[in-house]
């Protein structure tokens, strides 16, 4: 079984938008929060502020930690197709705010769009579950 250990952002702006990123990696592409994997020996606050400045441009400040969600994705049900067997998904979820930087899109990355959406037009979006699921830890 593989692992897999991520850190995501949920950053809210002063309009209550919510700031995403668009996640074209594997079959499926939809909009996602900010963040991604640990990288080797990495703490999970720094790779949280590494992932967003590489997704949206901005840099952030870790608020809190909002929680935890451990998932084990079947062979079948994973997005990626080169997939050899079941993921253990360890998503460590933290609220952030920005502190500098300026909104732009990653290139040659794992997402190709950052954009913000009012809480309502988040919830129409083509979304991973983790968005939800990350909606329900912060309460918004």
């Amino acid at each position: 079984m593989d692992m897999r250990v991520a850190a995501y952002a949920v950053i809210t702006d002063a309009d209550d938008r919510v700031l995403l990123a668009h996640w074209v990696e594997g079959r499926r592409a939809a909009w996602t929060l900010p963040g991604g994997g640990l990288e080797e020996g990495e703490d999970p606050q720094r790779a949280v502020r590494r992932e967003v400045r590489e997704e949206t441009g901005f840099r952030v400040a870790v608020d809190e930690l909002l929680g935890i969600h451990s998932r084990v994705i079947p062979t079948e049900a994973r997005l990626s197709d080169d997939a050899q067997g079941p993921l253990h998904a360890l998503r460590i979820v933290y609220r952030a705010h920005i502190v500098g930087g300026r909104l732009r899109y990653e290139v040659d990355g794992s997402t190709d769009l950052a954009a913000w959406f009012t809480l309502t037009a988040a919830r129409r979006l083509r979304r991973v579950q983790l968005v939800d699921i990350a909606f329900r830890m912060a309460k918004l």
